[in-house]
């Protein structure tokens, strides 16, 4: 798998790239990387199967039509943009910027909407999630890629942000003093409360969670693991979100991207 040999290049993260291969053994089934999906209750995971009763269906009706009135004069076919799902973040340097930044793909659709409204929409809003869970509905099957800039210069900032993703995911952060790969890699498979503990790959965003009553992207769950924690709470698109959540991508290279999924 290539993205182990770019995380050796992560020297002063070590713990990181060995708690990815540390999974084959956290895992109830050694032999396969598992998506959240197979730690869900069989109520939630009947719910999320069923084409008529999964609400996060509706914000994907919602995308396609937002797609067909808004996005498909540009872009006529949605399926061509599918494997954008898969290899998001991506690496990208505005031409108002000095340096370049990690963009994911609510950031991306809320700045293809900014252009055309000139107004900036919330990447939670609903016009936003519900194009990415439309994209990633039509994902489905493919499998994990993120893509790496060629450029050189491009290449060693996007190796920061990656650097620093393996740190915040090995850093105990908050009150409660936890990191992210002591409970995703250490405790895989352990009730919390009525859950339990996946590995936390990215294969299934955005998400529809009870406790929300809502879709949200993977920048609004990777916060709500600060609030777990008790620590303080990055800003919505905060470069660290981009940074954990490229190294969390990475880390899922490979596996096969399921669309948007459901949890409590």
């Amino acid at each position: 798998m290539h993205y182990i040999n770019r995380l050796t290049q992560v020297g002063v993260f070590i713990i990181a790239w060995l708690a990815v291969l540390g999974h084959a053994q956290n895992t109830p089934n050694s032999h396969v990387r598992q998506s959240g999906s197979a730690f869900l209750s069989s109520d939630l995971l009947n719910l999320q199967n069923d084409e008529f009763t999964n609400p996060a269906l509706l914000w994907v009706d919602r995308g396609e039509a937002l797609w067909l009135n808004n996005c498909a004069q540009c872009h006529p076919k949605a399926l061509a943009l599918a494997s954008a799902v898969v290899a998001y973040p991506i690496w990208r340097k505005p031409l108002d910027r000095a340096n370049g930044k990690l963009v994911n793909l609510e950031d991306q659709i809320a700045s293809c909407i900014s252009r055309n409204t000139r107004t900036q929409p919330n990447i939670e809003s609903n016009e936003v999630l519900s194009l990415s869970a439309y994209l990633s509905s039509l994902a489905k099957g493919l499998k994990v890629r993120v893509t790496q800039p060629s450029e050189t210069f491009a290449k060693q900032e996007w190796q920061a942000f990656l650097d620093r993703g393996a740190y915040l995911y090995t850093t105990r952060i908050g009150r409660m003093n936890l990191s992210c790969t002591q409970c995703h890699d250490g405790k895989v498979g352990v009730a919390l409360r009525a859950e339990l503990i996946s590995p936390g790959f990215l294969t299934e965003f955005p998400i529809y969670r009870q406790s929300w009553q809502t879709l949200g992207s993977t920048d609004r769950r990777l916060r709500a693991c600060y609030s777990g924690v008790q620590a303080s709470i990055p800003a919505q698109a905060h470069p660290d979100l981009r940074s954990l959540e490229l190294f969390l991508k990475i880390r899922s290279e490979g596996m096969t991207w399921e669309g948007p999924s459901i949890r409590r």
